[in-house]
């Protein structure tokens, strides 16, 4: 087989499924961790999308349109899983899912925009209208989460939650590693990377899938639905 390009995503979209598929099985079936399982979803869609694109040739603007479409979501997922176990429960971050659907109804507009520039085995490069707005919509709630895991590991008491919080931390520590490398690059004016980050950023994504699914796993508290 001479076309190596999207196998890691492949690879990953298989782990990711049997991820989901242990916390179907095993874990507490309470709100957070249906949460966790979403979030997986989207991740996994996501990669599954990339391995059609990227090494079956299936490259159109309605798959990379609908790749982007599915990221769009784990932002506001992971910043409403994060605020409401750790800090309290707030009615007001559901609004954060009217930004996705705005993009939905945006982006249709101008589908023939979007384009697979390149592939590699690791990520895709991505053309895509207004990069910019769509970055600051996705990096600002997962910066968010990773504000509001560091207050609360400095100010929690209940040690379990403080293990969660250190265990989800990680993950999205390691989430934002290309994106911060991305952003340094780019004040050198070496900005190329930024066209790949999200692809790249899914793949580090892999490190807070596996930590979702310990939390999932080990969150046995119910929740009143």
């Amino acid at each position: 087989m001479d076309n190596w390009n999207g196998i890691v995503s492949l690879m990953i979209a298989c782990i990711e499924l049997v991820l989901i598929i242990n916390i179907f099985v095993f874990a507490e079936k309470n709100r957070f961790n249906k949460i966790a399982v979403i979030i997986l979803i989207v991740l996994m869609i996501y990669q599954v999308l990339e391995f059609v694109m990227c090494h079956l040739g299936y490259s159109s603007s309605l798959l990379a349109y609908m790749a982007f479409i599915d990221i769009s979501f784990l932002p506001p997922l992971d910043l409403y899983l994060i605020y409401t176990f750790f800090i309290k429960k707030n009615d007001n971050l559901r609004y954060l899912f009217v930004l996705p659907f705005i993009f939905i109804i945006y982006f249709a507009f101008v589908l023939n925009r979007f384009e697979v520039a390149s592939c590699t085995v690791f990520y895709a490069v991505y053309n895509y209208p207004h990069g910019t707005l769509f970055g600051i919509y996705y990096y600002l709630p997962i910066a968010a989460s990773i504000f509001f895991l560091i207050s609360y590991l400095r100010k929690g008491t209940v040690k379990k939650n403080i293990y969660f919080a250190g265990l989800l931390l990680t993950g999205h520590v390691i989430m934002a590693i290309p994106v911060l490398f991305a952003f340094l690059l780019a004040t050198l004016r070496m900005s190329g990377m930024l066209n790949s980050i999200e692809s790249i950023m899914c793949k580090f994504a892999f490190s807070y899938a596996l930590c979702l699914t310990f939390f999932a796993l080990n969150n046995k508290e119910s929740v009143n639905e």
